[in-house]
C-alpha cells in the first residue's frame, strides 16, 4: 500500500452516514497489544460535497473532488491532477466509465470503474485482473444510490512497472466484457436455469417441514435434483458464452477469465452430483414402517430431531494433498510473505502439494489470530501485494493455497456509545449487534453464544444472516485473490452447520478446521480407547 493511511468512502447497510462528510484522514498508529487501536479515520461536520484534500496512496498535485453531476443520475467521482494520461470508455447503456491512468501514481496505474453497480463486481473485476496476469496491488469501493466506484492501482505481472499505454485498449476490452450484461449466447440455458431457480426455491421449504422420515427423504432427494439441474444449466450457460467468445476471436486474457468461471461452475455440479450419490447410497429402501405418535414416542421425536443431514461431500481434495504449515509463531516478525516467495521451488521439490498461509488480515495481534479489518490484507507478514504475488507464485508451481479463516470472533476498531469496543471500522462497519450478548466485556446485542466463548475478543453472533452474509462476501473475495481453501480457526466457538453453509456457498477446493479437544486419560496415562475423544468431534 503508498501512504500511511487508506481512504475509502463508501456505504454500510448498517453503518451508512446518510451524508457528504468532511474528511480528516489520522496517520495509523503503530502496533497496538489489545483490541483498543488507533482510528484510521475520523469524521465531523457535515457539507455539501467533499472538498479538495490529499489523498493518500496519491504522490504529486493529485487530489480527491466529490463532484454531484446531474448526469444521468450519475455521481462521478473524478481523479484530478495537473497532467494526466488517461484513456476513458463508456459503455452502450451509459452506465459504465472506464479511466486507465499512469500519471496519478508513481509506481501503478490507476484503474477506476464507475457505473451502475452490479452483484459482486469488485470480486468479479479483482479476480478478473488477477486472471489474466494482472498484480492488483489495492483495490478499493465506494456505493452509493446504486452507483459504484472501484479503484484499483495495478501493475504488470512481474510487479515491477505500469501497464504500458499500448495495453490500455486490451486492458479496457477485458473490464467491458467481464461487466457486460447482454449476451448474444442462446438463452436455452438461462431460461432452463430460471425454471431450475424457482424449482429449488419451491422445494426448500418442503425439505424442512417435520413428518414422516420417509416423506422427507423424499423432498431432500427432489430438492438435491432440483438443485443439480440449477448447476448444471449454469455450467451450459458458461461454456457456450466461452464457445461464443472463441468464435467471435476474443481476446486469450478475456477467455482465461472466462474459463476460471467455468472451472467454479463445474466445482459446483460436482458437489451437488456428489450430494446425490451421498442421497442415493444412503436410499436403499424407503421405510414402510407407519409413522408413531409424538405423544407416545417423545423420545424417537428427539432423536429423528438429532439426525444429522446428508452430507453434501464438503472440499475434501483428491485425498493425496500433502500439506505444508507455512509458518509459525515466530514468523510474523520478518516479512514472511517475501521469505515464502523464496522458498516455493524448494517447498515442491519436498513434494508438497498445499500450503496453509497464516490469517491474512489486519488484526490486534502480530500473529493475526485477533483479526480486527478483514478486507485489510495488510499484516505483520507482508501487504496486500505480496501476498497476491506469493499465492500467484505457488500456483505457477501446481501447490494449493489454503487461508487461515479466524471467524469466531473480531476485534473492534472504536469504542461504542457505552464505552466498550464493538464498533467496527473497514468495510464490515459492524456494531454491538454482531456480537453475542452473552459476551458482557464488549457489550455484545445480538443472540447467545452458541459454541465455546473466546474472552479475549468480541465473539461474532452467526446465528444472524446478514452476518454470514458478509462473511460470505469477505470469503468470495478471498477466493478471487487467489485462495483455494480455508482452515477455519477455532470452530468449537460455533456450530458445524453454519461451516457447512460457508463452504457451500465459496465452493473452496480443501476445507478442515480446528477443533482442539483433550485426550482422555487416566491417572496421567492416556487410555488406548479414545472414541469418546473422537466422538466430540463428530458431533460437532
Amino acid at each position: 500500500m503508498h501512504g500511511q493511511a487508506r481512504l475509502q468512502l463508501g456505504s454500510s447497510s448498517r453503518a451508512a452516514i446518510g451524508r457528504r462528510e468532511n474528511l480528516r484522514v489520522v496517520p495509523r498508529a503503530g502496533a497496538s497489544s489489545s483490541c483498543a487501536a488507533a482510528p484510521l479515520l475520523r469524521l465531523s461536520g457535515t457539507v455539501a460535497s467533499i472538498g479538495p484534500a490529499p489523498v493518500p496512496g496519491l504522490r504529486g498535485p493529485a487530489v480527491l473532488r466529490g463532484g454531484l453531476e446531474a448526469n444521468k443520475h450519475r455521481i462521478r467521482l473524478d481523479m484530478a491532477t495537473a497532467a494526466q494520461a488517461t484513456t476513458e470508455s463508456i459503455d452502450e447503456e451509459g452506465t459504465l466509465h472506464v479511466k486507465i491512468d499512469n500519471e496519478s501514481d508513481p509506481e501503478c496505474t490507476v484503474l477506476t470503474v464507475e457505473g451502475k453497480d452490479q452483484p459482486h463486481l469488485l470480486m468479479t473485476l479483482s479476480g478478473a485482473l488477477t486472471t489474466a496476469g494482472y498484480l492488483v496491488v489495492t483495490a478499493d469501493i465506494s456505493n452509493h444510490d446504486g452507483r459504484v466506484f472501484d479503484v484499483f492501482h495495478i501493475q504488470m505481472e512481474d510487479g515491477n512497472q505500469k501497464i504500458p499505454e499500448s495495453k490500455f485498449k486490451e486492458l479496457k476490452q477485458l473490464i467491458l466484457s467481464m461487466t457486460s450484461t447482454t449476451s448474444n449466447r442462446s438463452g436455452m440455458p438461462a431460461i432452463y436455469g430460471v425454471v431450475a431457480a424457482a424449482e429449488v426455491e419451491r422445494l426448500k421449504p418442503l425439505s424442512e417441514l417435520s413428518g414422516v422420515a420417509a416423506k422427507g427423504e423424499v423432498s431432500s432427494l427432489e430438492l438435491t435434483a432440483a438443485e443439480m439441474a440449477q448447476a448444471a444449466a449454469n455450467l451450459v450457460a458458461q461454456e457456450r458464452e466461452i464457445l461464443d467468445l472463441q468464435s467471435k476471436g476474443a481476446d486469450q486474457r478475456v477467455l482465461t477469465v472466462k474459463e476460471a468461471g467455468r472451472r467454479e461452475a463445474a466445482a459446483v455440479l460436482e458437489r451437488k452430483m456428489s450430494a446425490m450419490e451421498a442421497l442415493l447410497t444412503t436410499r436403499r429402501t424407503i421405510s414402510t414402517e407407519p409413522a408413531r405418535d409424538k405423544k407416545q414416542d417423545s423420545g424417537a421425536d428427539f432423536m429423528a430431531k438429532m439426525k444429522p443431514e446428508v452430507s453434501v461431500s464438503p472440499a475434501c481434495g483428491t485425498g493425496k494433498e500433502l500439506l505444508l504449515q507455512a509458518f509459525n509463531w515466530e514468523s510474523c516478525k520478518q516479512p514472511w510473505y517475501k521469505v515464502l516467495a523464496g522458498e516455493v521451488q524448494d517447498i515442491k521439490n519436498c513434494g508438497f502439494t498445499a500450503v496453509w498461509l497464516p490469517p491474512p488480515s489486519d488484526a490486534v495481534s502480530d500473529q493475526g489470530y485477533l483479526p480486527r479489518d478483514l478486507y485489510n490484507l495488510n499484516s505483520k507478514y507482508g501487504n496486500e501485494a505480496e501476498l497476491r504475488n506469493l499465492i500467484s507464485q505457488f500456483h505457477e508451481h501446481q501447490i494449493k493455497v489454503i487461508g487461515d479463516i479466524v471467524i469466531n470472533h473480531r476485534c473492534a476498531s472504536f469504542q461504542g456509545e457505552d464505552g466498550k469496543w464493538n464498533k467496527y471500522g473497514g468495510r464490515l462497519a459492524w456494531d454491538a449487534s454482531a456480537i453475542c450478548n452473552n459476551n458482557p466485556a464488549f457489550g455484545g446485542r445480538g443472540n447467545p453464544k452458541q459454541g465455546d466463548d473466546y474472552a479475549a475478543a468480541p465473539n461474532i453472533d452467526h446465528s444472524q444472516e446478514w452476518v454470514r452474509r458478509d462473511i460470505i462476501e469477505w470469503l468470495r473475495y478471498l477466493r478471487n485473490i487467489g485462495f483455494d481453501g480455508w482452515r477455519f480457526d477455532f470452530v468449537r466457538g460455533w456450530p458445524g452447520h453454519f461451516a457447512k453453509q460457508y463452504i457451500n456457498e465459496t465452493t473452496p477446493e480443501m476445507a478442515f478446521g480446528e477443533y482442539w479437544d483433550s485426550c482422555d486419560y487416566t491417572d496421567g496415562v492416556l487410555n488406548y480407547n479414545q472414541d469418546g475423544h473422537r466422538q466430540q468431534t463428530v458431533n460437532w
